[in-house]
């Protein structure tokens, strides 16, 4: 069972990578202070950085291995770091000359939490930072030095995670309006040919019994509309046959989107090759019987030619399907165009 939402993090992969970072990157820190520090270490100090290395390294590897959905199940990033203030925590307390060391470690956790969580937890984690720095610095220092530090210290936590938390969420709402317009077309909020790729592939594998079919639909003489009437016209006309369509597809069982141009396309999971030149042929009669409006009232009557073709019986993947339904809005066009042609 997952988690709620506001326990996972913004990204499963990249919070895996950092976590593991984190603590990959501790037990380096670890192992260059044991080197490198210039007093041995106190009885059994040696045996608790052993311990420690080795529980960092474990949490690193596993971070990297385990897939990110298992992490989310066990609540690993949430859990992970509170464990590891508590171990800072005890170490910092245990050895209190050293407390210099303890406040980049706790700034690691904020840092962390704040780029990678949701931002309520965030702020509950960071708080808990807080609290774990100040107690730390009450127990190892004078009450006065202690204070100045404390406010110092917090301060600092706080806004770093404070203007983390912002920056992210900030980004998070620049994607999501990025992709927002790269599956929507600006124009005719249909949806775009990537999103009806992904779809039509989708519908591919699916196998139903009564296959997939894939409607091309263009409008007729749409250079002589811009050249007449001017490209905002052009634009209106899209906009027309794009609400046309909705009125006539029911969106549950169709994609409706537009591949370029004047070029839309309805893609219909689970048709039949006879119903679908039957829903073609009430597309073309429903675009005839609805003239576009034009600004000074008169009326600009549209058609369109619509090319069929039917995954498996005209075609298995992708690009054939769209060759065979292009073949046959070619034939359609030919043929006098405002019209509909099944491919052959």
């Amino acid at each position: 069972m997952r988690p709620p939402p506001i326990l996972r993090p913004r990204d499963e992969v990249f919070a895996a990578r950092a976590l593991a970072a984190m603590f990959l990157g501790s037990a380096l820190l670890l192992v260059t202070y044991v080197l490198v520090q210039p007093e041995p270490l106190p009885e059994g100090g040696l045996a608790i950085a052993g311990g420690l290395l080795a529980g960092l390294v474990v949490c690193g590897v596993a971070l990297i291995t385990v897939p990110g959905a298992v992490l989310t199940r066990l609540c690993v990033w949430v859990v992970l770091p509170v464990a590891g203030l508590g171990v800072i925590s005890t170490v910092a307390v245990s050895m209190p000359e050293r407390l210099d060391l303890a406040h980049p470690l706790f700034g690691l956790v904020i840092l962390y939490t704040a780029s990678q969580l949701r931002a309520p937890v965030a702020a509950v984690v960071t708080a808990l930072t807080i609290g774990c720095d100040v107690t730390v610095l009450a127990l190892v220092e004078p009450p006065a030095e202690a204070l100045v530090d404390a406010v110092f210290i917090g301060m600092v936590h706080a806004a770093t995670a404070g203007l983390l938390v912002l920056v992210k969420n900030r980004v998070e709402r620049l994607v999501g309006a990025l992709e927002r317009q790269a599956a929507v077309d600006g124009l005719t909020g249909l949806v775009t040919r990537r999103v009806l790729d992904d779809a039509l592939t989708g519908a591919l594998s699916a196998s139903t019994p009564e296959g997939t079919a894939l409607l091309l639909v263009d409008v007729d003489t749409f250079k002589t509309i811009n050249d007449v009437h001017g490209h905002p016209v052009g634009d209106d006309a899209l906009v027309h046959l794009a609400g046309v369509l909705r009125r006539h597809v029911r969106p549950e069982d169709a994609v409706l989107g537009r591949l370029g141009g004047d070029e839309l396309a309805v893609l219909l999971p689970g048709c039949s090759p006879a119903t679908a030149a039957e829903r073609a042929e009430q597309l073309v009669t429903a675009v005839r019987a609805t003239p576009l409006q034009l600004a000074g009232g008169t009326l600009l009557t549209l058609s369109v030619s619509v090319g069929i073709a039917h995954a498996p019986q005209h075609a298995t993947e992708l690009r054939s399907l769209y060759a065979a339904a292009d073949g046959a809005l070619y034939e359609a066009k030919r043929a006098g165009r405002d019209r509909a042609v099944l491919a052959s």
